[in-house]
C-alpha cells in the first residue's frame, strides 16, 4: 500500500482547492504559485503523484486528481476545516489565527479522532471562514451565495464567507467589523474605481475597494 508524505498531501489539497475554482485541468504554474515553489519542483512532485495514481497528468495539458487523489484531498480538507472550527468555537481562537495551526493538525491520520471531533462539534456544515466541511463520505453542503459585487444597490445581504482567508485580509476585516453574520447593505457603487459604499449592521458606513468586495460572499435577505 502506498503511503503519502505530508508534502504530497499538501500538493493534493492545493490541487483540490484549485479545481474548486476551475473546470479545466490545473496548470503546473498555478500549483507552483499556490505552493510557493518552482514549476520544476511541481513537475517532479506531479510525476510522483501520478505514479501513485493520485493525479492524472499530461504534459502541457495540466493536472487533475484521480478518484483516489480526490478522496484523499477531500479528507484533508475535512480535517482542516473541522480543526479550524474546533479552535474557534471551543478554544476561542480568532478566525485569522487558525489556518496555520490547522495546517499541522490536518495531517493527524486517525479517522476515529476526526469522526469523534465531528460529532463533538455537532457535525458542522461550514467552517469559521464560511467554507463547506465535507462529511465522512466526502459530501459537501452548498448554499445560495453570491459575491458582494453581485448584490444590487439598495439590497441587503448577510456575510457568509470569504474567498481570501489569509491573516492580513481577515485582520483587515476585523478592523472594519466585518465578520460572518454581519448584515451589509449596498448604498452606492462608484464606477471610477469600482469601489462600493456599504452600511454595516444598519449603522456603520464604509467604502470597500473592488478587491475586498470580490473576496466577500453574502446570501441575500
Amino acid at each position: 500500500m502506498n503511503t503519502t508524505s505530508r508534502t504530497e498531501e499538501n500538493y493534493l489539497k492545493a490541487i483540490f482547492q484549485l479545481c474548486e475554482r476551475s473546470e479545466e485541468p490545473i496548470a503546473t504554474n498555478a500549483i507552483a504559485h499556490a505552493m510557493k515553489t518552482s514549476a520544476a519542483s511541481v513537475t517532479d512532485m506531479i510525476k510522483k503523484l501520478s505514479k501513485k495514481e493520485l493525479v492524472h497528468y499530461q504534459k502541457h495539458k495540466g493536472v487533475r486528481l484521480t478518484d483516489n487523489g480526490s478522496s484523499m484531498a477531500t479528507n484533508l480538507v475535512r480535517k482542516h476545516r473541522l480543526w479550524e472550527t474546533f479552535l474557534v468555537n471551543k478554544l476561542n481562537f480568532s478566525w485569522e489565527e487558525v489556518h496555520e495551526i490547522a495546517e499541522e493538525l490536518e495531517h493527524i491520520p486517525s479517522k476515529k479522532l476526526i469522526d469523534r471531533l465531528d460529532d463533538f462539534l455537532g457535525n458542522p456544515k461550514f467552517d469559521p471562514h464560511g467554507d463547506p466541511i465535507p462529511d465522512a463520505e466526502g459530501n459537501f453542503t452548498f448554499r445560495k451565495q453570491i459575491s458582494l459585487p453581485e448584490l444590487a444597490e439598495g439590497a441587503e445581504g448577510i456575510l457568509v464567507g470569504v474567498q481570501d482567508d489569509t491573516m492580513p485580509f481577515l485582520q483587515y476585516l476585523n478592523k472594519l467589523n466585518l465578520t460572518l453574520g454581519t448584515k451589509i447593505k449596498i448604498v452606492e457603487r462608484f464606477p471610477y474605481d469600482e469601489s462600493t459604499k456599504i452600511v454595516i449592521n444598519g449603522a456603520q458606513e464604509q467604502i470597500l475597494t473592488n478587491k475586498v468586495c470580490l473576496n466577500l460572499f453574502v446570501k441575500t435577505v
